[in-house]
């Protein structure tokens, strides 16, 4: 065969490769509004700078049925290529070989794929539009997804993984993409299942559709396995990219810093009067946080998801930070179950790479109940002690109103090693509010008082509960707070702090992990 032969063979199997499951079935992906495959990473990708791997690659199976369709790439195309500069590997699941499931072969391509971004430390970004394992490979599929799911465990921590959900992914597959750093799923045509639609009992009677089961607003609201839900696919591919620019390459790197044009030493008049004088009065926090960050960008992930938290990334002087903070107009701002764990998810994650955490504190305490208390509000509280006290990146708190009991503690206190904790002069630090301490150690004295007087006596003996425990000064005074400040002054103190913190190297004794309460 000559060389020509050879150039017109490869230029065929280069022409089938792109073909994915063909033609016609491309073109129904697109008439449903959807991009193809190869669509999106041309999408995703700065231009001309993807290129493809395993191309070639074609599954093993020997049932009759799938060995007439043994198509080229075996229904995912990976690769790398660049997003706004920065080297990225990527993969894409073809919904048109197969439906996008799993087999053997694919579950191995994308496992490559992982294993060589952790090799080069980047980032992997993940398009998951697949119908879960393929029936056909049988147990060889399970076993492929096995070795995936095992790197995917493996890169945890050490590179950033952003996986987005733009079609129907089931099973495993589901539980693949639930493993990334970040999971974004598509409003009109993402879903996540962990068991078939077409074998769920209520799906079946007619009780609930898809969407309702796995869709996009289930799991950004009630799941809390989507952090953000995109409008379109171009809106999910401006949040990828959104989200990389806060993120560095790989755990030992430091993020990015882009200049600001907002002075360091900016003065907020807004927030001297952001907090209303009546402390049980809500307001947002989202407002205090923008006034504070750097041009007023702050990029909140999982909005619709245990509300009375707010978490999300924001820069400091060019520098990334992790926010958390409570929402007084959710709840008065009370830690429950799902808060919880979301914060300390976010926690480590900004922990795994190397993120500084900023902290502002209204919390009145953990959200009492049966619901609370039987669902186990201790074990998943302690996951939010946890995660504070285990992380060694800097750690900075604010504490704007409220500051009771054991939820002060959970939340980044002086006393989990936080670097930085200022207060406004609207704090209160305390086991509990003023009002329900009172009714609790002079509850004789108040019952003693005649009716005339009960009202006054318990007024007095409130003032002077907050006089002698609630006042930030007598936390100050004992070194748990590191100042009070004026709340207009709030961002030129932090900056002051992370431009002194960037350098925080902690000592910890050596051990194989710690046991959080899972």
């Amino acid at each position: 065969m000559s060389s020509q032969d050879h150039v017109e063979d490869l230029r065929s199997y280069r022409q089938s490769a792109l073909a994915g499951g063909g033609m016609k079935r491309l073109e129904s992906i697109r008439n449903s509004g959807r991009r193809t495959a190869r669509d999106r990473i041309r999408a995703l990708l700065d231009e001309d700078s993807f290129h493809e791997i395993d191309s070639f690659v074609s599954h093993r199976s020997t049932d009759d049925n799938l060995h007439l369709l043994n198509h080229l790439g075996d229904g995912v195309v990976t690769g790398h290529g660049t997003i706004d500069g920065r080297r990225i590997y990527c993969f894409a699941q073809d919904f048109s070989v197969h439906g996008g499931s799993m087999g053997e072969m694919h579950a191995q391509k994308i496992s490559k794929l992982v294993e060589m971004a952790e090799r080069a430390r980047v980032p992997i970004i993940c398009i998951w539009d697949g119908g879960g394992q393929r029936a056909q490979d049988g147990v060889t599929a399970l076993a492929g997804t096995g070795v995936l799911l095992d790197r995917l465990v493996q890169c945890s921590g050490r590179i950033p993984m952003i996986s987005l959900v733009l079609g129907p992914v089931v099973g495993v597959s589901a539980l693949s993409a639930s493993l990334s750093d970040f999971t974004i799923l598509g409003r009109e045509h993402g879903q996540l299942f962990m068991s078939s639609p077409l074998e769920t009992p209520e799906v079946i009677s007619g009780e609930v559709d898809s969407a309702g089961l796995g869709g996009a607003d289930l799991h950004s609201s009630r799941s809390g396995i989507a952090c953000l839900v995109a409008e379109d696919e171009d809106d999910a591919i401006d949040i990828v990219a959104m989200l990389l620019s806060y993120l560095p390459d790989h755990n030992m790197a430091e993020p990015p810093h882009l200049p600001t044009p907002d002075p360091f030493d900016r003065i907020s008049e807004d927030l001297k009067d952001i907090v209303p004088d009546n402390p049980n009065r809500p307001y947002d926090m989202v407002k205090v946080i923008k006034e504070v960050v750097d041009e007023e960008e702050f990029l909140e992930l999982f909005p619709s998801y245990a509300e009375n938290i707010v978490i999300g990334f924001a820069r400091l002087d060019g520098y990334p930070v992790g926010v958390i903070a409570n929402q007084p107009k959710v709840l008065a701002g009370c830690l429950d179950i799902d808060a919880s764990i979301k914060a300390a998810r976010f926690i480590r994650t900004c922990d795994a790479f190397s993120i500084p955490l900023l902290t502002f504190e209204d919390v009145p305490g953990f959200l009492p109940g049966v619901v609370q208390e039987w669902g186990g509000i201790i074990r998943h509280g302690a996951k939010l002690l946890f995660a504070y006290a285990e992380a060694t990146v800097p750690k900075m708190t604010v504490v704007v109103r409220k500051a009771y009991g054991g939820a002060y503690l959970a939340m980044s206190c002086k006393h989990l090693q936080s670097d930085y904790n200022i207060a406004w002069p609207t704090a209160e630090l305390a086991v509990m509010g003023a009002e329900g301490a009172v009714n609790i150690i002079h509850r004789r004295e108040i019952a003693a008082a005649s009716v005339e007087e009960r009202e006054n006596v318990r007024t007095s003996l409130i003032d002077e509960y907050k006089a002698k425990f609630g006042d930030p000064y007598v936390a100050a005074r004992n070194g748990w707070l590191d100042d009070v400040i004026e709340p207009q002054e709030t961002r030129l103190r932090l900056i002051r702090a992370l431009r002194l913190l960037k350098s925080k190297r902690e000592w910890t004794p050596p051990k194989k992990h710690g046991n959080i309460p899972l």
